[in-house]
């Protein structure tokens, strides 16, 4: 079954850096977009970034363009998110989606706070 599981989240300063890591299993991960979204304390769930099957296009939301930066590696099944310049608006859980078959799937998401 489509298993996805986030990891890197955590608590960092204002400014800081933080990679997320996607692990996915159970399909075909080279042939599918990848996403990451994030949902912050009394708000809706929010598209970050996509990223094409093959890593050759990638979108951003407008509040993290030039600060985040989406990648892939299709060899060890996994998603990145590398987010820098940190802002307190940034707290969130974040969330890895895929779609597949019809279906959509969530990992339980990584917590980030972004705090001094």
């Amino acid at each position: 079954q489509v298993q996805l599981v986030e990891s890197g989240g955590g608590l960092v300063q204002p400014g800081g850096s933080l990679r997320l890591s996607c692990a996915a299993s159970g399909f075909t991960f080279s042939s599918y977009a990848m996403s990451w979204y994030r949902q912050a304390p009394g708000k809706e769930r929010e598209l970050v970034a996509r990223i094409t099957s093959a890593g050759g296009s990638t979108n951003y939301a407008d509040s993290v363009k030039g600060r985040f930066t989406i990648s892939r590696d299709n060899a060890k099944n996994t998603v990145y998110l590398q987010m820098n310049s940190l802002k307190s608006e940034d707290t969130a859980v974040y969330y890895c989606r895929v779609w597949v078959a019809g279906i959509n799937y969530w990992g339980q998401g990584t917590q980030v706070t972004v705090s001094s």
